[in-house]
């Protein structure tokens, strides 16, 4: 394990990055570590990270030539992406990730399934629009009346709730079925999942709401 933290921190990856962003990711994780060419952005903001994990294949030499040679950390696996690469070697309560919503759809549809293959790692993704992290075996959520909910599945799970709109009680969800966008809350909401499968996808200013709520959720993935 690369970086051992036993407080939330931010990781940032290649992606678009505004100063709300980091203000608001930092503001919960001070620690900052990169993915790769995320630490251009992080420089470019006036930040060193304390770790860089990644292949290299996007952080250029003027950033690397910034950073203390301590801090790098090649890993030249190319099966992987940088993201995998982090969550396999961040051991932390809550990742804020910033940076990984980018406009490639293949990019962020990878960051996604590597959230569904590290279940035991609580990791909450910031984008312009939208947050999206992993569903706990549990979790309640302060959510105002109205409040967007979109649940997608990445493989066979079930749930329960409340709070919701359209209760999602007996649906089989799966990904080439049936899936639960466009929900809503009908103030604070509760659900259980049958699986690590569940992606949570809410507005990004639920950002801190959410993440709270995982932190002070003690139900994990084994």
């Amino acid at each position: 394990m690369i970086v051992n933290h036993t407080s939330p921190l931010t990781l940032i990856g290649g992606g678009a990055v505004t100063d709300r962003d980091m203000d608001r990711a930092t503001k919960v994780g001070p620690k900052l570590i990169a993915a790769d060419g995320g630490a251009i952005a992080a420089v470019a903001h006036g930040l060193i990270p304390t770790a860089v994990i990644g292949d290299f294949d996007s952080i250029d030499e003027t950033t690397k030539a910034a950073l203390q040679e301590e801090t790098l950390h090649h890993l030249s696996d190319q099966d992987s992406t940088d993201f995998d690469k982090c969550l396999r070697n961040i051991d932390a309560p809550l990742i804020l990730g910033i940076g990984f919503a980018g406009a490639r759809l293949d990019h962020h549809l990878a960051n996604l399934n590597t959230l569904v293959r590290f279940p035991e790692k609580r990791c909450i993704l910031l984008g312009e629009k939208d947050v999206a992290f992993l569903a706990p075996p549990s979790l309640s959520l302060e959510l105002a009346e109205g409040t967007p909910v979109s649940l997608f599945p990445l493989g066979a799970v079930e749930g329960i709730s409340e709070g919701l709109k359209w209760p999602i009680a007996g649906l089989n969800f799966s990904p080439d079925g049936q899936i639960g966008t466009s929900n809503e809350a009908t103030g604070p909401i509760s659900l259980s999942f049958t699986s690590p499968k569940m992606l949570i996808v809410l507005p990004e200013s639920t950002f801190e709401t959410a993440a709270r709520a995982l932190l002070q959720t003690h139900a994990t993935w084994t």
